[in-house]
């Protein structure tokens, strides 16, 4: 790989703080890109980065796993993720970067903790891509029988890949509009299933607390079912960090991320924990719907909402093209990041007119290939592929947390104008969520299904971080070697 930069405009390297003192107009630090997304596109991309097809349909086996205590489980995980967020929130508005948590772990552990981070997080996003492009696929070809799943998938690809070759408001508009309906869709949700809880909903009785403590209690399974819907629960959380992201495009990036955090962690845990009281209160957490129709098609089923499946597959629908589009915006900025700091090939991280085209291409490539190895190899490449990629957004948070400790120190020492946003009560919940973070390892690890996951994803993150720290070793024996000429 190339130690060069991709072009002349990728010539800064994540150094110490500096810029505006004011905390006002900070650019991001690794590579130039346009600016133009707006407060309302972050707004809503920090709302429904987090909300996907995981959250309407994945959420069932949970509810099987855990029971009415599934509620329990997403809180615990919810503040988990609450406090990562805000972690990030302050590194981001302190140091504003397309790479975001990668630059972070550069600049607060080395360069082969920046490679690690960023390219795992690459390769998550790419395979989530197509896994997501499979899942839209199916429900059009549920409406369109006879059609093929893979050109379906192949359509959306070109859309996405097209929408993401333009300019970056393109992308804000998509994923503004995909949010609004995301959101809405919750919301309507919610003053549904308050109102049939409450017995307002015409032809409906209230169904007091019969469904939350009875047939088993509130954790028929105990507290092995409540880990499972823990886990299941941790992972339903994952896309928060397209926001940091997308900070470094927008107009304010320091108030635009500052603002968009704040304001997306208390909606995030209402849209959440909500749903899941809603659901687990109105429907029996053993219905067999709320794992094969889904958790919210179940609730509504059983207040007896014509239509209920099918609208609940277009919103489905709209979460997975939502997460397509999002998730090729962010492998592209995070490879173009990544190569500007000379840790990738520089073809990826060449730009036209400020938008990182090849690296567009390239992930949305690369995520089709996932596609066709889920036909071509299913039970050997693909099988791997999902493994690996089952416990990286855990890695992510972890370098996210050790970032947040090292930099808040270096940064209150040299530029604590910067710290717009702040961590709560530095450093202990800081080191609160990473005890939470390895307990998470160990229930996994505990778990057979999510163990092999756990063996894989160590696997991959390892020979990452054993490439990454051979090419800092010799970056450095370049540099001596040179200094000594």
């Amino acid at each position: 790989m190339s130690r060069t930069s991709a072009s002349a405009e990728h010539t800064e390297s994540p150094g110490p703080p500096g810029g505006s003192p004011d905390g006002g107009e900070r650019r991001s630090t690794d590579i130039a890109l346009s600016h133009g997304l707006k407060q309302r596109h972050l707004s809503m991309i920090a709302l429904g980065g987090v909300i996907g097809a995981g959250l309407f349909v994945g959420s069932g086996a949970g509810i099987a796993a855990a029971g009415p205590s599934i509620v329990v489980a997403y809180a615990v995980s919810g503040l988990l993720v609450m406090l990562v967020m805000r972690m990030l929130g302050e590194l981001s508005a302190a140091n504003p970067a397309s790479g975001s948590f990668s630059v972070h772990a550069e600049r607060a552990i080395g360069p082969w903790a920046g490679f690690t981070s960023g390219w795992a997080f690459w390769f998550l996003l790419c395979v989530a891509v197509g896994l997501e492009g499979i899942g839209a696929a199916k429900i059009m070809t549920s409406w369109l029988p006879g059609t093929p799943e893979w050109a379906w998938v192949a359509l959306f690809m070109v859309v996405f890949c097209a929408t993401n070759l333009a300019a970056v408001k393109n992308f804000g508009e998509f994923e503004f509009w995909f949010a609004a309906l995301k959101v809405g869709a919750i919301v309507l949700f919610l003053v549904i299933g308050g109102l049939a809880i409450v017995g307002a909903l015409p032809d409906t009785d209230a169904p007091g607390t019969s469904n939350l403590f009875g047939d088993g209690g509130f954790m028929p399974h105990g507290v092995d079912g409540l880990i499972v819907g823990l886990l299941a629960s941790v992972f339903a959380y994952g896309g928060l960090e397209t926001v940091s992201i997308a900070a470094a495009e927008s107009e304010h990036p320091v108030q635009g991320v500052a603002k968009a955090v704040r304001t997306a962690m208390w909606r995030i845990a209402v849209f959440y924990i909500g749903s899941m009281a809603v659901i687990v209160t109105l429907v029996p957490w053993d219905d067999p719907d709320v794992v094969t129709k889904g958790p919210y098609v179940a609730t509504l089923d059983h207040l007896g909402i014509p239509g209920a499946d099918q609208i609940m597959n277009v919103v489905v629908l709209i979460a997975l093209l939502s997460a397509m589009n999002a998730n090729i915006y962010g492998a592209s900025r995070m490879a173009c990041s990544l190569v500007a700091r000379g840790q990738g090939p520089a073809v990826i991280g060449r730009t036209f007119g400020q938008v990182p085209r090849i690296a567009v291409v390239v992930s949305s490539v690369f995520g089709f290939g996932c596609v066709l190895l889920s036909y071509w190899r299913p039970d050997d490449v693909f099988m791997w592929l999902l493994k690996m990629i089952g416990a990286i957004i855990l890695v992510v948070w972890i370098f996210i947390a050790v970032s947040q400790l090292v930099l808040r120190r270096r940064t209150e020492r040299e530029t604590p104008e910067r710290l717009v946003v702040r961590m709560w009560a530095y450093p202990y919940l800081t080191w609160l969520a990473l005890a939470a973070m390895a307990t998470v390892f160990v229930l996994m690890a505990r778990e057979p299904e999510t163990r092999t996951q756990l063996y894989y994803t160590g696997g991959l993150v390892a020979a990452l971080a054993a490439v990454g720290y051979a090419r800092q070793r010799l970056a450095s024996t370049e540099r001596k070697v040179r200094a000594n000429d």
